[in-house]
């Protein structure tokens, strides 16, 4: 399995849902950079299950990391950082029919077809969200490296269904704002969409369906300059690293698909100076990014989810040691919509490949 990343630093995860712990190996980070564990321990419990909530998983997870090396006295060493997170509350029986009963929605089917049979279906093995951990405490240790370079990443949720929160300002996002989300259990930006966000969930859940949603991401600070074009750009990496997140299934970055119905002249984003002297666009339909390098002007982009596969219903699908067709009774603890729980992986995503190509800049 390609669980490797690696673009002036590597990041490797490993473990399955069920399996005794899962967790990271960052390779070749730099040295002497401080980790805040109590920091990290915020990021992570963002990503974490709470019972309780509408659109979470009644699992009971504390995802609190086990660094074994790579830092010592609170600093990075310049070793492997390896990190593993407990799973200690799985149910493995809940998941006894799936390796003859594929999921529709989930890849129980071609993980069987890829591994011959052998993959892990125990709460989706290696292809279980439970991964995201692992990547959040990547994400978080990167997101402190840039964060001390005044360079901050943000994101709420934009959208539930067919409700919609505010967006951005794609010109002007204060570091307040992104500071002000990560405290918020539910982050949003219209407190009165949030609310009907959460009734739109509780629906779902009720009548055994699920929701996806999209999730907007910004990132402020960063210098103009960062990135390559064609194979190496800044939008590669991030695409790269995003659709290793279970259920991403579409990103764009500024006006994205939107800009397909522009003109050139509503595209452009136009130049001009600042009182400060620096090069600004009055408008950043480019989200930050123009040849895979990165502006100067806020990175913004938006990543879509689907909704859970595993839902309450009734769903036709095939046996698989048989051949023939079946019906499929979904039982286990799922999230009725992981969008909520998403947002701070996206963060992570963002934060690692941004940090990887900060350290081709001069003065890093």
């Amino acid at each position: 399995m390609a669980s490797f990343w690696k673009h002036n630093f590597s990041v490797s995860l490993f473990g399955e849902s069920h399996g005794p712990a899962i967790g990271v190996v960052m390779d070749n980070m730099p040295s002497g950079e401080y980790i805040d564990t109590e920091k990290l321990k915020q990021f992570m419990r963002r990503r974490a299950p709470k019972k309780g909530d509408p659109y979470s998983t009644q699992r009971s997870e504390a995802d609190m990391p086990n660094i074994i090396s790579g830092v010592h006295n609170g600093y990075t060493t310049g070793a492997p950082l390896t990190a593993f997170i407990s799973n200690s509350d799985a149910l493995s029986k809940d998941y006894s029919n799936i390796a003859k009963l594929p999921r529709p929605g989930h890849a129980d089917y071609t993980g069987a077809v890829r591994y011959k049979g052998f993959n892990d279906v125990r709460g989706g093995g290696h292809f279980s969200g439970r991964l995201t951990a692992a990547l959040c405490f990547a994400g978080s240790v990167c997101g402190q490296i840039l964060e001390r370079r005044s360079i901050y990443t943000g994101a709420h949720i934009a959208r539930i269904h067919k409700i919609k929160d505010k967006r951005f300002n794609p010109c002007g996002i204060e570091r307040e704002e992104i500071i002000a989300l990560r405290h918020k259990k539910f982050p949003v930006i219209s407190v009165k969409k949030g609310e009907a966000m959460l009734e739109d969930i509780k629906r779902a859940r009720d009548s055994m369906d699920s929701l996806g949603g999209i999730i907007e991401c910004a990132s402020i600070n960063l210098p103009a300059g960062i990135g390559s074009p064609i194979f190496d750009g800044l939008e590669n990496s991030i695409a790269h690293l995003m659709f290793g997140i279970p259920a991403v299934k579409g990103l764009e970055f500024g006006a994205g698909f939107e800009a397909a119905a522009m003109l050139g002249s509503q595209n452009n984003d136009e130049f001009y100076v600042d009182e400060r002297g620096h090069v600004k666009t009055r408008t950043n339909h480019h989200g930050g990014i123009l040849g895979g390098i990165s502006s100067g002007m806020p990175l913004i982009i938006q990543v879509a989810f689907k909704p859970t596969p595993s839902i309450g219903k009734e769903q036709n699908t095939v046996n698989l040691r048989k051949q023939t067709d079946e019906i499929l009774n979904i039982s286990g603890r799922h999230d009725p919509c992981i969008v909520p729980r998403a947002v701070p992986c996206v963060e992570a995503a963002v934060n690692i490949a941004l940090l990887s190509h900060m350290m081709d800049y001069p003065n890093f």
